[in-house]
């Protein structure tokens, strides 16, 4: 199986900016899920992660971003980051079938920063990462 990064929005409220992407990844939920919740795995196609203590408030820092608190965790469905400079970087799976796995996508943040196409290059990345070469130049 291939993904996909099938949509991507941004809206801006005052100075607060919400990116929005929904990606299909190769692989079921267990085995996309430490690339989203363990510094090897986010290191491996988004950034290096000094600190990460996986449980809801937990310490973690984002090279690049600083550090901050796990602000969501429900291990193999849900983490969330809340870091200084980086803002409020949510992951939720779901199931896609027998072997996929669907990965709503937010990033909330203030002023300037992130960018869709930023994103989009991260997530075909990650596509990469997980088995999918080939499959990542989705929409």
């Amino acid at each position: 199986m291939s993904g996909s990064v099938e949509q991507g929005s941004s809206q801006t409220h005052g100075n607060t900016h919400i990116l929005h992407f929904l990606v299909r990844l190769p692989g079921a939920m267990g085995a996309v899920w430490p690339a989203l919740s363990t510094p090897e795995g986010l290191g491996g196609w988004w950034t290096a992660v000094d600190v990460l203590e996986p449980r809801l408030g937990g310490t973690v820092a984002l090279r690049g971003l600083g550090a901050g608190r796990v602000t969501a965790w429900d291990v193999d469905r849900v983490a969330e980051y809340t870091v200084a400079a980086g803002g409020r970087i949510r992951f939720h799976l779901e199931r896609d079938g027998d072997e996929g796995t669907v990965l709503r996508f937010t990033h909330e943040f203030q002023g300037e920063g992130e960018s869709e196409p930023t994103w989009r290059t991260r997530f075909e990345r990650l596509i990469e990462c997980l088995g999918g070469l080939g499959g990542g130049q989705g929409a």
